[in-house]
């Protein structure tokens, strides 16, 4: 994970200075990278859940379009790029201790977020069978909104 931009970020403070000062100070993991937990701006659903590293948020800063690190790929994935799905973020949150992002975002094209075609990648509730083991269900009001295979091609 390189970063060729400079870094914009405060080198980080005090524990004080990290929960209650103005300087955006991400504590990103030891590979790199922070969780970054992505909702609706007007709703308040869960869209997804991914990574970012430092060249990630600040991209997301600079261009108001969310952008993720792809633990996969291993490279900068800006959201939507493919599908025309793009978020723009509205609001950007962090947590008490700087480890976590929370983007408030509106979502182009046809509103999905999820590689499977749907609104949220958190389309299964996990529910308790009579034989006591856990068992996936599909939530049936978060349809696919796209093909996958159309738009990413055969995986």
């Amino acid at each position: 994970m390189t970063q060729d931009r400079d870094n914009i970020f405060a080198p980080p403070g005090s524990k004080a200075e990290l929960e209650s000062g103005e300087r955006l100070s991400p504590r990103f993991s030891s590979d790199g990278l922070i969780t970054a937990v992505t909702v609706d701006a007007a709703d308040g659903t869960v869209l997804m859940v991914a990574h970012m590293n430092a060249e990630a948020l600040q991209l997301t800063l600079e261009t108001g379009i969310a952008h993720y690190w792809s633990r996969s790929r291993q490279s900068i994935w800006k959201k939507g790029e493919t599908s025309g799905n793009m978020q723009t973020v509205r609001q950007i949150r962090i947590d008490c201790d700087q480890d976590c992002v929370l983007l408030k975002v509106e979502t182009a094209g046809d509103g999905a977020n999820c590689h499977t075609g749907r609104k949220s990648c958190f389309y299964r509730t996990v529910e308790m069978s009579d034989d006591g083991k856990p068992r996936l269900v599909l939530d049936e009001s978060d349809a696919p909104r796209f093909d996958p295979g159309t738009v990413y091609g055969s995986k």
